[in-house]
Parts: C-alpha cells; structure tokens; sequence
C-alpha cells in the first residue's frame, strides 16, 4: 500500500463530487471531505474531516498523508463550520510537503468559471452567504465573502495561486469542469481510464 497518488486542489463548487464520482467509477479509492464509516481500518480517522487529519499528520510526523494511505485520491480537502476552517489547497507547506514525501505525487486542479463557483456558493448549504463570511479563509478574511463578487475575487486568487507555485511542474493538470474534453485530459494525465464522466449534484437543492 503506496498511499495517494492523485491530489485535488479544488475548492468547493468546482466540481470536485464529479471528480470523486468518475474516479470512484474508475476503481480508486477517494478520501473526499471526510472518511466515512467502512472507508478505512484506522477508528482514529472515521468521521473526521480530511483536512483535519492532514494538518494533523503534518504536525506531528511531518507526512500530511501519514493516516491516509489506504486510500488511492484526497479531495476535497477543504472544511468550513464554526468550529473550524480547514484549507490545505490552500498552504504551501503542507503542499510542499505532501510532495517532499510522496514524490510520485499527482497534483489536479478543478477549475469552473469564478463568477459560477461564486453564484454557486451562494447557494449551497449556507456556504457562501454565513459559513465563509464567519470563518478565517486564507484569502478571504473574517467578513468577506458575502457577495458574489467578493467570493468570485476570492477563487479567481487560488487559482492563481495554484498555478504560481505549479508552473512548469509536469506532475500538475489544471482542467476546466466545463471542457468538453475533460474527461480525456485527466484520463490521459493519470495514465487511467475513465468508464463514467457526467456532472454529480445535478437535481439537488442548493438552499438549505
């Protein structure tokens, strides 16, 4: 058991059930926002946020992947409520570290259209319009994000930021959730087939 290989630097509203779906359809297996009952022999990590569990691991043993390695995918990293805000995606050094200690690491980026990501955040389970606005997010400061406009400044800047520190490393894929040929450029990057592509979500309710 090697541990992940395939990282997600998604925000939320980016695509990244879709992702999880397609891949899970592909056979692998995907730590996506929190480890469910039957996901893992590890009791300590059942029911805890993903993001949780990899600042956990990067304090104490410096591997934020350390807990995680029955698993194939982490996305899905991200975790916002008033008790916490967790944005690995968005550190550096804990990036910089998951490829310190997992070289072969694969980095994705799901992209979407800022001004969509932002309208869709909006209305999602209170995401955009409380739980962002009332959390300390890198890049977002405690009572920003409660405009469409601000969020959409807000995800424009971590793609930025991603393809900054990324650039010209050949074990990066930016893709846009809206390319027709999506399904393609990640299949080929991964070296992997992908049975099903679709978009999740889709006939759910945004508000809640």
């Amino acid at each position: 058991m090697t541990g992940p290989r395939i990282i997600n630097l998604g925000l939320p509203k980016t695509g990244t059930t879709t992702l999880t779906d397609a891949l899970r359809h592909a056979g692998l297996k995907v730590a996506d926002w929190r480890i469910r009952r039957g996901q893992s022999n590890l009791p300590d990590i059942v029911g805890e946020h993903v993001g949780r569990i990899l600042y956990a691991d990067y304090f104490v043993s410096g591997d934020p992947l350390a807990r995680l390695r029955e698993f194939d995918v982490v996305n899905e990293m991200s975790a916002v409520r008033h008790d916490r805000s967790l944005w690995p995606q968005t550190d550096w050094g804990l990036l910089q570290a998951i490829q310190t200690y997992h070289p072969d690491i694969k980095f994705l980026l799901s992209h979407r259209d800022p001004v969509k990501t932002a309208n869709s955040m909006m209305r999602w389970r209170n995401l955009g319009n409380k739980r962002l606005p009332q959390a300390d997010v890198p890049g977002l400061p405690r009572g920003f994000g409660r405009t469409e406009a601000e969020l959409a400044k807000w995800v424009e800047g971590h793609f930025a930021f991603c393809r900054r520190i990324f650039a010209g490393c050949d074990n990066f894929l930016e893709f846009d959730i809206e390319d027709p040929d999506a399904r393609d450029k990640i299949a080929a990057y991964l070296g992997i087939e992908l049975p099903w592509w679709g978009q999740s979500n889709t006939g759910k309710a945004e508000a809640e």
